[in-house]
């Protein structure tokens, strides 16, 4: 029967843990005033103006518990097999750690020895029975019970492994308890058969042989069961001194297996010592019938139990067992939302308005003009920054300059029949224009790189541009590069507007990618801007 029940608790709690690591519950926003009780709201104002760095601890919710289980007591008689169990309680934690919890359980179970007895002279249940007149006892009996018991206690519980540094929650809460409390009991004897002593001769003699070995134990309980009425009809001894309700402690440790944010499930065991030692029936521990070695010690009573724990109010967070005290912490550090941060002191050795970071001068004189690098401005290129320069705009011909920024001008009478030579193009470096497989098609990205190619040739009106495709392995090669360039050359005359004069024509070159036709400053070259196709019977328009 107890296998039995132990099989059923391990199969719950199986079925639990699989589904329990994937429901965890949510954070709470610590900003949120409607979580924060009333006497709470002072340091929860100076915590969200950040004068004070610990928020408010929220409402939580308080937990209310169900739970069914395997009871045994511990005493002189040994217990037959787990009897039942059940309780509930009501939980409040107070902090991340600790908590109280309230505690109602009730427990009923049996037991029964399979070495008989003579020595039950002081007990009132067994003695006016089977030794009256206050004889001493010769006919052995067999000690049984049965007992319900009921308890109040009020606990101390501390979680364990709530308080994590490498992982925000846990769907599993690791919990120990202790505490006092006052418990009541009723427990009975099964004396008589019907009205009548029970004749245990047969059974005593059947193994009395083997001086009643411990591997007979089983056939002795048999025997006994077939025997015995179960009526426990006569009530156990009793101390009359000791009052109707009994003190005890209590301790245990208990797993909560997280369902939901509302429901979790608890495998609890549960050990209680009672300020008695009558919880099943019998205060003097007979070690061997023949030598009693009698003592007294108070029994205890254990409970194994499965419950079911349910989180109650609303406008709370769960209780604080179930959080992580350092998930705010390590979120903000990640995340900040709350943190107030100080304004940035960038440093500028100079005073010249760029930090030191990006002043690419970093002692530029006081006072002088300087540009977005920090570096002083020199507005006629003469090499002698404006702050020292005493000609501020100094004529090309007239310079190299002095110290003092001041050029010497030629006498103009020698230059009057000097031929000023052409600018020179500073047009740069112009991208590429790029086709997909044998396309000879504009795509809207070569459009706009030639936009961009029509738009230097306005700015440099002086420049020439080679406009040169590849593809000399073959005349299919050599057409598709023709084409290719055309289409350029036409694009920019056509739509950009740009003079044909300015633009050379080059195709079939070497040495350069057959799907890219690439445009380069030809200023001084001379050559065509316009070449008869090589093959036109090739020709393929894409």
């Amino acid at each position: 029967m107890a296998s039995k029940k132990f099989s059923i608790l391990t199969g719950l709690l199986c079925l639990v843990m699989s589904a329990s690591f994937a429901q965890l519950g949510s954070t709470y926003d610590l900003r949120d005033s409607s979580l924060i009780p009333k006497k709470g709201l002072p340091q929860h104002n100076e915590f969200l103006n950040n004068t004070y760095p610990f928020p408010a601890r929220p409402r939580n919710q308080w937990e209310l518990g169900l739970k069914v289980g395997a009871f045994a007591v511990s005493g002189d008689v040994r217990s037959r097999f787990p009897g039942f169990g059940a309780g509930l309680h009501v939980r409040k934690a107070l902090g991340y750690v600790f908590s109280i919890r309230g505690d109602f359980s009730y427990g009923t179970t049996n037991g029964l020895n399979f070495s008989p007895s003579t020595g039950y002279k002081r007990n009132p249940a067994w003695a006016p029975i089977y030794a009256p007149g206050g004889v001493i006892p010769t006919t052995p009996i067999f000690y049984n019970y049965k007992t319900n018991i009921y308890d109040f206690s009020l606990q101390g519980v501390f979680t364990i492994n709530n308080v994590r540094f490498h992982k925000a929650k846990t769907g599993f809460n690791v919990y120990g308890f202790a505490g006092i409390g006052i418990m009541s009991y009723d427990t009975k004897v099964d004396a008589l058969n019907g009205s009548t002593p029970y004749n245990f001769a047969p059974i005593i003699a059947k193994y009395s042989a083997g001086g009643f070995d411990y591997s007979d134990r089983k056939d002795i309980k048999s025997d006994l069961k077939s025997l015995l009425d179960g009526s426990y009809e006569t009530d156990a001894e009793k101390d009359p001194q000791q009052p109707k309700y009994k003190g005890m402690v209590t301790a245990g440790l208990g797993m909560a297996f997280k369902l939901s944010p509302k429901l979790n499930l608890a495998l609890e065991d549960k050990f209680t010592l009672a300020k008695t030692d009558l919880l099943d029936g019998q205060q003097w521990q007979e070690n061997d019938p023949e030598h009693p070695a009698q003592t007294r010690d108070d029994d205890i009573y254990n409970v194994i139990s499965l419950g079911l724990n349910i989180n109650l109010g609303s406008k709370r967070v769960e209780p604080l067992y179930w959080l992580n005290p350092l998930d705010y912490a390590y979120n903000e550090i990640n995340a900040p939302r709350h943190m107030k941060f100080p304004k940035p002191i960038l440093d500028d050795g100079d005073g010249d308005g760029v930090t030191d970071q990006f002043d690419q001068e970093p002692n530029t004189p006081a006072g002088a003009p300087v540009d977005s690098h920090g570096v002083s401005k020199d507005t006629d290129g003469d090499g002698v920054p404006d702050v020292k320069d005493k000609e501020l705009i100094t004529p090309t011909q007239c310079q190299p300059v002095d110290a003092d920024g001041v050029g010497k001008c030629p006498d103009p009478e020698c230059c009057k029949n000097i031929v000023a030579a052409p600018p020179a193009c500073s047009i740069g470096n112009l991208p590429s224009v790029s086709f997909s497989g044998r396309s000879v098609a504009l795509s809207n990205d070569a459009k706009a790189v030639l936009a961009t190619v029509a738009q230097k040739l306005r700015d440099n009106p002086n420049c020439k541009v080679v406009v040169q495709g590849y593809g000399e392995s073959s005349k299919a090669a050599q057409q598709l590069s023709w084409d290719r360039v055309n289409s350029v050359i036409n694009y920019l005359v056509e739509k950009e507007g740009v003079s044909a004069e300015r633009l050379i024509f080059k195709f079939g070159e070497t040495g350069g990618d057959s799907n890219t036709v690439d445009l380069r400053d030809g200023t001084g070259e001379e050559g065509p801007n316009a070449v008869p196709a090589p093959h036109p019977n090739l020709r393929r328009n894409k």
